[in-house]
């Protein structure tokens, strides 16, 4: 009896589930050495964490910046999926610092992920697309907070990616001792955040415009944390 031919669209489909699962391999190796190593690590080293060749890893990312592309999108997906959880809470204070502290929490976790955002002229430039995806977002966190009277007057959208930094920061340096500490400075800057009263100090610098916060972010760094 002959056999029915397999249609070629039909043989190569496994192969292209095999590539997908080898893809999510290397994504999760990665995240995992970046976040050890920050970016300084190697393809060899994802390879060696997912288990495949590293001519596997070439394949899916002909180099470094291409996955370090892929991480900053899936990790500008979380926070963006994070900002549109806190704008389904309908308390504007509570909203802000939701986000600010959970924000803070993925920051302070993931040292690779860090590094692609504060330094985001590493490789391809991801400025642009975070800023397109974020700042709608977090524009309407900050105005409907201040429209509810809980949040200070002057503050701007452009700071609360600032705020971020600063805690990113102090994860980066404290992290061999308590990384943890972020925490408390985001309590100190949440009190700075509430709305002006007796002996608060008034802001001595106006806030970046959006153009220069793309500017400072496509600054590169005198020296990368490392």
């Amino acid at each position: 009896m002959t056999s029915t031919p397999v249609p070629e669209r039909a043989r190569a489909r496994p192969l292209r589930r095999d590539a997908e699962l080898n893809r999510q391999r290397i994504l999760r190796a990665a995240a995992e050495v970046f976040t050890e190593q920050g970016l300084q690590a190697t393809l060899d080293d994802v390879a060696r964490r997912a288990g495949v060749g590293v001519g596997t890893v070439y394949r899916r990312f002909p180099d470094k910046e291409a996955l370090a592309d892929a991480l900053f999108t899936e990790r500008l997906d979380a926070l963006v999926t994070l900002a549109e959880g806190a704008l389904a809470d309908p308390d504007e204070w509570g909203s802000l610092v939701s986000f600010l502290e959970q924000a803070g929490g993925l920051l302070a976790a993931d040292r690779g992920l860090r590094q692609l955002f504060m330094f985001a002229t590493y490789g391809r430039d991801r400025v642009g697309q975070a800023r397109a995806r974020m700042q709608p977002l977090v524009t309407e966190l900050v105005t409907r907070a201040q429209a509810a009277g809980v949040v200070r007057a002057d503050l701007r959208p452009t700071d609360v990616p600032f705020i971020e930094f600063m805690l990113a920061g102090v994860a980066e340096y404290a992290r061999d001792a308590r990384p943890g500490v972020w925490r408390r400075y985001l309590a100190l800057l949440l009190d700075g955040l509430r709305p002006a009263r007796a002996g608060t100090t008034a802001l001595p610098e106006p806030a970046l415009t959006p153009a220069e916060m793309e500017a400072a972010m496509r600054t590169p760094p005198l020296r990368r944390p490392g």
